[in-house]
């Protein structure tokens, strides 16, 4: 979408600092990560095909998909620039113990070697301003916040941050996935050659209790519908599907429905018009949970009532008909909404 605006575009990476969330658990070293994430990959309940696939698709992903975007193994540090654009997806979400992430100033355009900062959907994720206060990060970040030029964010919880640490009202944009128009847009997306009917279940490995996987294996068996899991290893799935990027969305268009616990599964689902139902997940301490960013999107979209917090309503979510037509006249809105937005601020 930059790049229609006639700039050049390169990805600029940041250095990871130290969480603020310290979890002894939680090693600062690659291997021992990677290690760690094995060993929880072969304990989740999942058939032993699917977890081998799993690893290896984590393991080749980078390799496979990130040279699409001309993103090489040299990191790209403070580059000089005429604009710096931060963001989607939740690049404020500074309070946690995940240390491929931390606690890292240059998310919020800390020593940055740019003409002018700017932010595009950018999200807090579950980090709230109480959070911040607890962990006395707040006057750090509105310092940060202060010297962008124009803040765009994606969610509620997120303005009401900036609102607050700033004064200033920020923007609000859709997520690049619901921004762009991929299935008329991209010419990247294939057609796929399924011979049979399938239902997605799009979550994270492990996220998916026992009891909510044998009451979707019992849904789809009575649909007569194979179970497809994309993004994870689940134990009520026939399938699990390593595909590129853009393959995901074919599996989506060619899915009868979807069951979701993830902000994108729920954004995948709208833009391929499927019958879907979004699964609510409560942050409970340091527990990451979605239901700040997965609340606010559903509402924007006037998609509130595919929300639940109990995967038994699926059954009943996913027989109610969609009126997407009026979402996607919400979403076609959006679109300009985000085109002028950048338009102006990268001419500006």
């Amino acid at each position: 979408m930059i790049e229609k605006l006639g700039h050049d575009v390169q990805f600029v990476d940041y250095h990871v600092c130290p969480p603020v969330v310290q979890d002894a658990s939680e090693s600062t070293n690659k291997l021992t990560r990677l290690f760690k994430k094995g060993l929880e990959t072969f304990a989740f309940n999942a058939p032993l095909q699917h977890k081998l696939a799993f690893i290896k698709y984590k393991k080749n992903y980078a390799k496979k998909y990130l040279p699409l975007l001309g993103i090489t193994n040299d990191y790209n540090y403070q580059p000089e620039l005429d604009y710096l654009v931060i963001g989607s997806d939740e690049v404020f979400n500074c309070i946690q113990k995940n240390t491929n992430v931390g606690f890292s100033p240059e998310l919020f355009g800390a020593d940055n070697h740019a003409d002018k900062v700017i932010t595009y959907a950018a999200s807090f994720g579950n980090t709230t301003l109480s959070k911040l206060q607890q962990y006395k990060k707040d006057t750090e970040i509105a310092s940060y916040l202060k010297e962008i030029s124009a803040i765009s964010v994606r969610d509620h919880n997120s303005g009401k941050i900036v609102q607050e640490l700033t004064g200033r009202s920020p923007e609000y944009n859709l997520d690049p996935v619901l921004a762009y128009d991929y299935f008329n847009e991209c010419e990247k997306i294939p057609d796929l050659e399924v011979n049979e009917r399938y239902l997605i279940l799009y979550a994270y490995s492990g996220r998916i209790t026992d009891a909510e996987a044998d009451w979707i294996a019992s849904y789809a068996k009575r649909k007569s519908l194979k179970v497809y899991a994309i993004g994870g290893v689940q134990k009520c799935a026939d399938r699990f599907i390593d595909c590129s990027p853009f393959e995901v969305l074919a599996y989506f268009k060619g899915a009868e429905e979807v069951i979701t616990d993830t902000f994108h599964g729920s954004i995948f689902s709208t833009i391929a018009h499927k019958p879907f139902t979004t699964i609510i997940r409560k942050s409970l301490g340091n527990s990451y949970g979605n239901e700040e960013k997965l609340s606010d999107l559903l509402n924007r979209l006037g998609l509130d009532s595919r929300m639940t917090y109990k995967v038994q309503d699926a059954a009943r979510i996913n027989s109610n008909l969609i009126d997407y037509a009026a979402v996607d006249e919400l979403i076609a809105r959006e679109r300009l909404h985000t085109m002028r937005y950048f338009a102006n601020q990268l001419d500006s």
